[in-house]
């Protein structure tokens, strides 16, 4: 009867802490589309692809740089005397491997003439290594399991980014520079919190820990980083083969379409610190239960966004972008396998199969390159979102194959049942409840 109880208040729990880091992601994001729809109705599509290249690449940056340290993380967490010196860990590396990373990327700006001017590309990466060592602590918090601290500092990026672009843009004052200005405080703000939140965290490196956790994550890195690549280099190579505009117009489609990640990521960030505590074998069944859930909602919730699109991307952004609307179609199919990559690789993390997972995400970016160089220069936007959404859907399937593989669970245990619909609806329905109990 107590373990029963217990369970019960496990759950619940659960399920508010998801509802809690929804309700943030909802709040964030209606800032983040604030934030991208003045900025696109005010620099148009050419002013919008500058700033969207400048980010991609700084932000690019910050993944190379926080070496995956992310993943030492999940492996090592399971020994509770290395908590501190991870913490301590993930700030150092994340600050020193940050600067490396922006250091590197702006003498390749310095020499390449990246469109934009050096100024603003100088300080774009000027954040870089506070950005790198976010991501580190972030994982931390998570592994905590707070993630009320992880949804604070996430909706502070995004108000310091909203409240000064929606000020800029009433005052006729926004600019691309006054956009990256913004963009750096957005990355700024969350990594000070993130160091608030670990307080106490020492500055002393655990050196036999941090060189054991570099030659983990390093195993993982190559493929994280062609796993960022794929989702980001066709905007790169749009801006390089088309035009500023046409990286405006794709990356409105890219943004709107994205929208529809938001509770499938709120459910991997919840099932983390279980797929990484509990034993293997019960973590396999939390990760299919996960990725049939993520599955149902992913269908959905794109199926929806997609029949609005071709009102609702003009209403919003103007008629300027109405030919956005063809590439976020073309983007559906592929954003619904892409939600199911993540949580499918934390559980591969746990299997300590780095080379698998590597050598499919430098397949994939490999095959995404090529198909976007072959069809950019036929189809632009539409071209490059073609091109995604079919190495999306190729990765999501070696994935899951390679899954099934290694845990012994059959490739139709991850289809969508009837029970998965029922629980999505009785925990609605409960919060629902507990709403109305509180008026």
């Amino acid at each position: 009867m107590p373990d029963r109880a217990s369970s019960g208040t496990t759950s619940s729990s659960s399920v508010a802490v998801a509802f809690r880091t929804l309700a943030t992601r909802g709040v964030r994001l209606t800032l983040e589309t604030t934030t991208g729809v003045l900025i696109a109705r005010t620099l148009q599509p050419e002013g919008r692809g500058v700033y969207a290249v400048i980010a991609t690449a700084a932000f690019a940056a910050i993944v190379v740089g926080h070496l995956s340290l992310e993943k030492s993380q999940i492996t090592l967490w399971s020994d509770r005397s290395r908590h501190q010196s991870l913490a301590t860990n993930g700030l150092v590396l994340g600050l020193v491997l940050g600067s490396l990373s922006a250091l590197g990327a702006l003498v390749f700006v310095a020499m390449s003439g990246s469109p934009g001017g050096f100024v603003l590309w100088a300080l774009a990466l000027s954040v870089v290594p506070l950005g790198a060592a976010s991501i580190n602590l972030n994982g931390i918090l998570t592994l905590q399991s707070r993630m009320d601290v992880v949804n604070r500092k996430s909706l502070a990026g995004a108000l310091a980014q909203c409240l000064p672009v929606l000020v800029l843009a009433a005052t006729g004052n926004l600019t691309i520079a006054s956009v990256i200005i913004c963009w750096a405080i957005a990355i700024a703000l969350p990594f000070a919190l993130a160091v608030g939140g670990l307080r106490p965290i020492s500055l002393r490196v655990d050196g036999a820990l941090a060189r054991r956790q570099l030659g983990l994550s390093g195993k993982y890195h190559v493929g994280w980083v062609a796993l960022y690549l794929l989702v980001t280099i066709d905007v790169l190579l749009l801006g390089a083969m088309d035009s500023p505009a046409a990286v405006g117009i794709y990356t409105v489609a890219v943004t709107v379409m994205a929208l529809t990640r938001i509770p499938c990521e709120t459910i991997t960030q919840i099932i983390l610190p279980r797929q990484a505590s509990c034993d293997v074998d019960e973590a396999k069944h939390i990760t299919v239960r996960a990725l049939r859930l993520i599955l149902l909602v992913s269908s959905g919730s794109v199926a929806l966004l997609a029949a609005a699109s071709p009102w609702l991307i003009p209403l919003v952004y103007g008629q300027s972008f109405a030919g956005s609307v063809a590439p976020l179609l073309a983007l559906a199919p592929g954003t619904i396998a892409l939600m199911l990559i993540r949580p499918l690789e934390q559980h591969l993390v746990r299997l300590e199969r780095p080379m698998t997972m590597t050598v499919i995400a430098v397949g994939s970016l490999c095959a995404n390159i090529l198909l976007n160089l072959v069809l950019i220069p036929r189809w632009g936007a539409v071209g490059a979102a073609l091109a995604s959404t079919a190495t999306y859907i190729a990765m999501a399937l070696l994935e899951m194959s390679r899954f099934a593989r290694s845990t012994g669970m059959p490739m139709g245990a991850l289809i969508p049942r009837l029970a998965d619909v029922r629980s999505i609806v009785q925990a609605l329905a409960a919060k629902r409840r507990s709403l109305r109990r509180y008026r």
